[in-house]
């Protein structure tokens, strides 16, 4: 056998060697889904803790350092049975008008006259963004 052909052998068997397929690797877990929230829903969480969260809570969930002060106590913003049965639009006119201008508690002041628009959106897209803790 010439040097030539036994070159071509060896490197045939090299290639036959190389094409076998690798051990499967087992996939990787999946990491936790966490839902990062949008800068304006940033934004509208620091407005949230500035007039909210002292009634409504930190986490929207009506437990705020003065909620047990109010009776009734601020809603469970948290809730996501409550927040299917509310558009944008309600929520937004809650936060501008107040409780009383939209015939609910006349606890909740109205933002309307203190916060832009854009705050006002904002703080509805933060508590679009909140979901109930599990238990």
């Amino acid at each position: 056998m010439s040097s030539r052909k036994f070159s071509l052998a060896i490197a045939l068997a090299g290639l036959a060697a190389c094409s076998k397929k690798p051990a499967p690797v087992p996939p990787a877990q999946a990491a936790p889904e966490v839902s990062v929230p949008s800068y304006e829903a940033q934004l509208g969480r620091d407005v949230f803790a500035h007039y909210c969260a002292t009634c409504h809570g930190d986490a929207g969930a009506g437990d705020g350092f003065n909620a047990y002060n109010l009776d009734p106590h601020p809603r469970d913003l948290s809730d996501q049975a409550f927040q299917k049965t509310k558009t944008d639009a309600q929520l937004a006119d809650t936060i501008r008008r107040g409780g009383s201008g939209v015939g609910l508690s006349s606890l909740m002041p109205p933002w309307g006259r203190t916060l832009t628009e854009r705050q006002v959106g904002e703080v509805l897209l933060y508590v679009r963004s909140l979901k109930k803790a599990a238990p």
